[in-house]
């Protein structure tokens, strides 16, 4: 990692630092999904940036650990960069450029896709992106890349039965910590969505941290399983991020926040959680209709 210059953390606690969340790195990309793909050259040119600006790259865990722990050091300029899910497309086209400025950052991985295809994304039509192997993770951990768990399967967690949650979160941990053989200590929701039951869950299975979706900076005031990011989305130019890591930017990114802001009320909660419900009994009849027929 880069070496810093340090200050105590009491001196910067009222410091808001941008955590950046990046999903795929690619030229490629269906336009349901476009948001969510940064070109290799825009993603370039953003470290480029941050480098030029003697910005810091820490990892989500030392982040947290740095706000819940006396005597802890940041930065004088930190950031903290994120990329969720696992796509293939980090290893080929953000890992070497993050080793160009000796950056380091958080991967959040979805451990049912690896050495497969983000079957999640169908709706997206994106259901056939490569995704990382187990041996593409071992190399990045390996590198100095922090590895965090983002779920087995990518799920809703606020729309699952508790024990259905609790499964997703904890077996996505174990699955990385044994191909790892390592701490896995932070946790990323997936779409943003959380309750404050499924956060304690988060808690209790031993991760340290986690974050959430949020188009906005982060404070010591974040709770350590809710940490605030802003979204660094595909149509987003180098003025956008300049203006992104100092709290200034409202673009599309913005708009999305918007969406999963609404989509974690109530009312929206109680749609999606009926919506997952009637999903699960279509296809238990499916299945005892099919048995019948046999």
């Amino acid at each position: 990692m880069k070496k810093y210059t340090c200050f105590m953390l009491k001196q910067a606690k009222n410091i808001p630092v941008p955590i950046l969340m990046y999903h795929s790195v690619s030229y490629a990309s269906n336009p349901r999904f476009k948001q969510f793909a940064v070109t290799p050259a825009a993603f370039t040119e953003q470290m480029a940036y941050l480098s030029r600006h003697n910005y810091t790259p820490i990892t989500v865990t030392q982040l947290a650990d740095a706000y819940t722990q006396n005597g802890l050091t940041l930065p004088e300029r930190p950031v903290v960069l994120t990329f969720d899910d696992g796509f293939a497309d980090f290893l080929a086209n953000a890992l070497p450029v993050l080793q160009t400025y000796h950056f380091t950052a958080t991967l959040y991985i979805t451990t049912a896709f690896i050495d497969g295809t983000s079957r999640w994304l169908q709706h997206e039509g994106e259901a056939s992106r490569p995704m990382l192997s187990w041996q593409d993770v071992s190399e990045i951990a390996a590198s100095g890349i922090e590895c965090g768990a983002h779920t087995h399967t990518h799920p809703q967690l606020d729309t699952l039965t508790a024990s259905r949650a609790k499964n997703e979160i904890e077996q996505s941990k174990k699955l990385l910590e044994d191909h790892l053989g390592q701490e896995v200590a932070s946790f990323a929701y997936p779409y943003g969505y959380f309750t404050a039951h499924v956060r304690q869950q988060v808690r209790e299975a031993g991760f340290r941290s986690a974050c959430a979706v949020k188009h906005a900076m982060s404070t010591q005031n974040d709770h350590p399983f809710s940490l605030a990011r802003v979204m660094v989305s595909g149509d987003m130019d180098l003025e956008g991020f300049a203006g992104l890591i100092t709290g200034q930017t409202t673009s599309a990114a913005s708009a999305l926040y918007m969406f999963y802001a609404r989509a974690r009320t109530p009312l929206w909660q109680l749609i999606r959680r009926n919506v997952a419900t009637m999903k699960r009994y279509s296809h238990k009849q499916q299945k005892e209709n099919l048995h019948y027929e046999k």
